[in-house]
């Protein structure tokens, strides 16, 4: 086994739950219409069911947000997960590009103050931006980088998909961080630091799925340098040649950035802590933290069982988290 620094929380029986890898990015075929009935009558209640089913650890989190800025939460990770969900939910890119194109006139209308599209998002999202600031910045970046995703979904270099980090994960954690109107550049370096992890993990814990797709999702950079073969990793899984040495690889990228997300809190006299405001937003951490844990366990085998199933420790190393100011 080859460790790096991770430190976990102790942690106690909760419950185990089953996730499917292709939970994470299935979704529907065509852009859904609602009528001013159902789903649509409460935007909120349908961002957070969306949430809970595609995104777990996220759900597991909002409770530890403001209760009057929970919606606008939701929302956001509900926006997230829907443009993450495109790339594998239409059957071919300008499909994929349409619902781009609908989502970048849904973010125009509701930064005019007009009146969004009829879609439960949309709407919960005009409904955030009235009581937060929104950046549409933020939001056009998070479509740009789906986009550009659709005709590119692999990465040559890290720093590409370093880049494309920044523009999903780390825009993310921007947007949360100006819902809670907490303008700090320390805070902004560590979510920066904390989104290019969270991405990389997610990849890991994602690789048999795409991998199933026909598609590498770590950089041909780290595949190349230690000779591993595309073909042998879609047939043979696990037992393709130098695979684990890439995500070994990988994994340490993932865990260099969550240690330096980490150490900007040793500065400015924090003493190690995450600001009581902001500890919401860091919880984010948390599962990074947990799924890299699982992978040095099982000495970086990505298809093994511990990695591809819901930790039922996670809620408990969140709550305990939330309180320590530690992610």
């Amino acid at each position: 086994m080859r460790p790096y620094a991770i430190h976990s929380p102790c942690t106690s029986v909760l419950q185990k739950l089953r996730i499917s890898p292709v939970s994470w990015r299935q979704g529907p075929i065509l852009l859904r219409h609602y009528s001013s009935t159902g789903a649509a009558a409460d935007p909120i209640e349908h961002c957070r069911s969306l949430v809970q089913k595609h995104d777990y650890e996220g759900y597991l989190v909002s409770p530890f947000f403001p209760k009057h800025l929970q919606g606008g939460y939701f929302a956001l990770k509900a926006f997230y997960v829907e443009l993450a969900m495109i790339q594998d939910s239409v059957s071919n890119p300008t499909i994929g590009m349409m619902r781009m194109q609908f989502w970048r006139d849904a973010v125009k209308a509701i930064s005019d103050g007009k009146s969004p599209p009829r879609h439960p998002i949309a709407h919960a999202l005009y409904e955030a931006s009235q009581t937060s600031h929104l950046p549409a910045y933020h939001l056009k970046r998070i479509i740009d980088a789906r986009d550009a995703e659709l005709q590119a979904p692999g990465h040559l270099t890290i720093d590409s998909l370093t880049a494309h980090a920044e523009s999903t994960s780390s825009t993310l954690l921007y947007l949360l961080l100006s819902m809670l109107s907490l303008p700090s550049s320390t805070l902004s370096h560590a979510a920066s630091h904390l989104g290019a992890a969270q991405t990389f993990t997610t990849l890991l814990r994602a690789l048999p799925f795409h991998a199933q797709k026909g598609r590498i999702v770590i950089p041909a950079e780290i595949t190349a340098k230690h000779g591993v073969v595309q073909e042998e990793v879609f047939r043979q899984g696990p037992s393709a040649a130098r695979l684990d040495d890439a995500i070994f690889e990988f994994a340490t990228l993932a865990n260099d950035h969550l240690a330096t997300a980490r150490s900007m809190f040793g500065q400015e006299g924090l003493g190690g802590r995450v600001p009581v405001e902001a500890m919401s937003v860091f919880l984010a951490g948390v599962p990074v933290s947990s799924i890299l844990k699982r992978l040095e366990d099982v000495n970086f085998d990505v298809f093994n069982r511990k990695v591809q199933t819901r930790d039922w420790r996670l809620p408990w190393w969140i709550w305990k988290s939330y309180y320590k100011r530690m992610f």
